[in-house]
């Protein structure tokens, strides 16, 4: 299954994008509030549940973050 979500806003820059899944970081640059825990806590979640998620952005014009999960096999039925 693939999820993505994408946004319209500044975008993040290149060089910073290997620091996005890092805890607590946030980009002194920006003025955008909260504690950088938003995405480490997806990441653990969604690795958590054997996925993979990333991030590609592009300046002035947004980023898009995705979210790949593998496909759960139905249990079997008792009976």
């Amino acid at each position: 299954m693939l999820l993505e979500v994408r946004d319209g806003g500044p975008g993040i820059a290149p060089e910073l994008l290997p620091h996005v899944f890092d805890r607590f970081y946030r980009d002194a640059a920006t003025e955008a509030a909260g504690f950088g825990l938003g995405l480490p806590i997806a990441k653990a979640l969604v690795e958590g549940l054997h996925g993979v998620i990333t991030i590609e952005s592009w300046p002035e014009e947004g980023s898009a973050v995705r979210v790949r999960l593998p496909r759960l096999e139905s249990p079997a039925a008792d009976g």
